[in-house]
């Protein structure tokens, strides 16, 4: 399996690669979990390795396009290949969450914020910060938020350019802050990384607006405690992890998968449901392992904690 890297999310590490790893463990099979951290490079000589020491299966989490090349190489030795969280072309199977679903979770995030801080969102100045448009999820992020915005009669103020890089979510953001003077209702923002940027720039200049995400990463919770995030789509890894492991498994057996979900272009597609998580039911996430109290229940928001009953 390769991972697409440590950059983007904390998940990948920290989520999906124990999960996986356990899963094909308890079920007797050994497995290669590499990560090629943020390279596309390395990305294909890790695939190049790992199909000349032989495999089963391969598990790809795409970055960058590079898994199209590698899944086509993986089928041309009769490998099947299983697309990870993010679509591949050509790929036998896909596994995911929903993920117009989870933008459609985003955008009603934004919608609800700004009725209960009484603005119109027809009126709302809401500015965009989606994810990197080489991943094939950002577009269903921001086709599924849209569809609920543009339904409550909002245009965006302001669309900036696509990525996963924290610190370029920041600068492009603070770029858009500028141009539109401060004048900013709402920020639509595609994942925690994203949204964290964004209420940095968002801190400075004294302003608290609902801005959405998703990953229920620490910072995403903390922020959500502080009232500065209006919440997280939390997707819970275990879910996907063991609809993949469980795909995995049956064709290792050599068994026939029955998926009956379909992608647009026919790849058979195993979607788990999202969740949205904001300060009344944020226990779960720690109940699930996803997220340890400890380093979200410091500083400022132990007390927060504390009266919320999160323990």
């Amino acid at each position: 399996m390769i991972l697409p890297d440590a950059a983007s999310s904390n998940r990948w590490e920290n989520g999906d690669r124990p999960a996986l790893e356990k899963a094909f463990k308890d079920a007797g099979f050994t497995t290669d979990i590499q990560n090629a951290q943020g390279d596309t490079s390395k990305y294909s000589t890790i695939a190049q390795q790992q199909l000349t020491k032989g495999c089963g299966v391969m598990l790809l989490v795409d970055y960058n396009n590079a898994g199209v090349q590698v899944t086509e190489k993986a089928k041309s030795q009769g490998i099947p290949v299983i697309a990870y969280d993010r679509p591949i072309q050509g790929a036998d199977y896909y596994v995911s969450f929903d993920n117009f679903h989870v933008g459609e979770l985003e955008g009603q995030m934004i919608v609800d914020g700004l009725k209960a801080g009484g603005k119109d969102p027809a009126t709302a100045q809401v500015v965009y910060v989606g994810g990197d448009p080489t991943d094939g999820n950002a577009k269903q992020f921001h086709d599924g938020a849209d569809s609920v915005m543009s339904a409550a009669g909002i245009k965006p103020a302001f669309e900036t350019q696509g990525t996963w890089d924290g610190a370029k979510a920041g600068t492009f953001f603070e770029q858009a802050y500028t141009a539109l003077g401060g004048n900013i209702d709402a920020v639509w923002a595609a994942n925690d990384t994203n949204a964290a940027s964004v209420i940095s720039v968002l801190d400075k200049n004294g302003k608290t607006v609902p801005v959405s995400g998703q990953d229920a990463s620490p910072a995403a919770l903390q922020n959500i405690l502080l009232g500065k995030q209006a919440g997280t789509v939390y997707k819970p890894f275990q879910l996907e992890a063991k609809a993949a492991s469980d795909l995995a498994i049956q064709l290792l057996n050599g068994e026939k998968p029955s998926v009956d979900k379909k992608t647009d272009d026919g790849t058979p597609f195993i979607a788990e449901t999202p969740i949205v998580v904001n300060a009344d039911n944020m226990q779960q996430v720690f109940d699930d392992g996803n997220a340890n109290v400890a380093d979200v229940c410091k500083g400022d928001v132990a007390a927060i904690c504390t009266q919320k009953g999160i323990k």
